[in-house]
């Protein structure tokens, strides 16, 4: 099309339309004018695009939206690669690297409304821009500021994992052999810094997330129990443990309650778990989690039983 056909479908002057067309090839859309008879403005090799005046931000705030989303379904995944496609040269990178370096996993809990803290977007954004990012970080061994390369972001259930390289001084590129796993909730501050970021060639995220959840999972399961549990309650406690509940094969008791093996990192943590289920479900073994549950509700008891003789002396 020439300028002089557009200017007249859209009803401005020949310059204006020249002078928009120019700046939409500068600013990335895939289009280049042919000089000479049958010359015009053309999409580089008839491409199409329904994204004519987003921003790189805006385009990438819309793919960040659609990685948060819960899980992966067809039809998510689907527009998220229309998307990508859909994008001008210079916004694809940045965003095919959003896309392949966000993960969402469903166990552990997960729900449709279950939110992603605000530091997920701009760690995601930082990915987009290959730079680095200046931590705040409070871990098991206390506060700490780090600066890391961020390779990968993603949720395991309702928590969200960083998978970063603390930065070798001099190199932009990440040294695999440094990569650590940080919790998004154990991140107290984040600065997106102009130093660029770059992921090490061939690193394999698939193979990466799956060692973190393999090692994560190791840690949850420390503990495990044994629980009878009414029927109609068995489908919302396995929901609710996730990969960390797996009825057994054991018949059903004579009272109809099924047998399901749970799973935590510590006893106190199980047995904490354990206590909202206490009216369907009754841990069987090991005798330290029955210790811990009792033990529980006797603080409960007792914090509660002094509440109510205040409020009698009160009255």
């Amino acid at each position: 099309m020439t300028a002089a056909e557009l200017a007249a479908e859209l009803e401005v002057s020949v310059p204006t339309a020249r002078r928009d067309l120019e700046a939409l090839a500068m600013s990335g859309v895939p289009i280049y004018p042919t000089r000479g008879r049958g010359g015009g403005w053309r999409l580089i090799g008839g491409a199409r695009t329904d994204l004519t005046g987003l921003t790189q931000g805006e385009v990438t705030s819309l793919l960040i939206g659609l990685t948060q989303s819960d899980t992966a379904s067809p039809e998510r995944i689907a527009a998220m690669r229309k998307l990508v496609r859909a994008m001008p040269e210079p916004f694809r990178a940045g965003a095919q690297r959003v896309a392949a370096a966000t993960v969402r996993d469903a166990p552990w809990g997960v729900t449709e409304n279950d939110a992603a803290p605000p530091v997920v977007a701009e760690l995601q954004r930082a990915i987009a821009d290959d730079r680095r990012v200046q931590l705040e970080y409070r871990g098991s061994r206390g506060a700490a500021s780090i600066e890391v390369v961020p390779l990968m972001i993603g949720s395991r259930g309702v928590r969200w994992y960083l998978i970063a390289a603390p930065v070798v001084e001099g190199a932009d590129v990440a040294d695999e052999s440094r990569v650590r796993t940080y919790r998004a909730d154990r991140i107290e501050g984040s600065r997106v810094l102009s130093e660029r970021g770059i992921a090490p060639a061939g690193f394999d995220r698939p193979r990466v997330w799956a060692e973190m959840v393999e090692r994560v999972e190791g840690f949850r399961g420390a503990v495990r129990a044994v629980v009878r549990v009414e029927p109609w309650a068995v489908r919302a406690l396995c929901d609710r443990f996730g990969v960390q509940a797996q009825p057994l094969d054991d018949p059903p008791d004579r009272d109809g309650r099924v047998r399901v093996e749970v799973q935590a990192h510590r006893v106190d943590a199980l047995a904490e778990q354990l206590a909202g289920w206490t009216s369907a479900a009754e841990v069987v073994e090991p005798a330290e989690v029955r210790t811990a549950l009792r033990e529980l509700g006797e603080r409960i008891a007792a914090l509660y039983r002094g509440e109510a003789a205040e409020s009698r002396e009160r009255r």
